[in-house]
């Protein structure tokens, strides 16, 4: 097993228990990640999302992840997250594919890919299976993604 298989292992144990602060350390400080939800986000903002996400699951997160691969450079990882959106308590399980590019045995790039159409559907019922698929509906669900964030960020729990 390489080392960065080993850094993407760490950071999904974290994860399913919990531990953004570890999930953190697996990232250089200049991250940058992607994903349907939130968009692009760089440095700081990636652990606070971590941190938010953590909080939010309140411990209910269920985590589990598979097909972990990783050369010098790049790894690639499946991931299953089942969780109820904090929005309206609606259970949601969403796969993932996850992309990764290492410096230094840290990720340096982060990028998560679902059908985020499937994940509106759980997420959101009749009007996400309506709308989900739609661009003007995605953008939607970003600004809100990102309006949690920046409200997270401004409340004591974003040091």
């Amino acid at each position: 097993m390489s080392s960065n298989e080993k850094t993407i292992i760490k950071f999904y144990t974290a994860f399913a228990n919990a531990d953004a602060v570890t999930m953190c350390e697996c990232y250089d400080s200049n991250i940058q990640f992607r994903d349907p939800a939130f968009g692009l986000l760089k440095g700081h903002d990636v652990f606070q999302m971590w941190k938010m996400l953590i909080e939010k699951g309140k411990g209910t997160i269920k985590i589990e992840f598979s097909n972990v691969k990783a050369n010098e450079y790049t790894g690639t990882a499946r991931w299953i997250a089942t969780y109820n959106f904090s929005k309206n308590n609606r259970k949601v399980i969403n796969r993932i594919q996850s992309q990764f590019q290492f410096k230094d045995g840290l990720i340096i790039k982060h990028t998560d890919d679902f059908d985020i159409w499937k994940w509106s559907k759980q997420a959101f019922g009749f009007t996400g299976q309506l709308l989900g698929w739609t661009g003007f509906f995605h953008k939607k669900i970003q600004q809100q993604a990102l309006a949690s964030l920046q409200k997270y960020k401004e409340t004591k729990h974003a040091n």
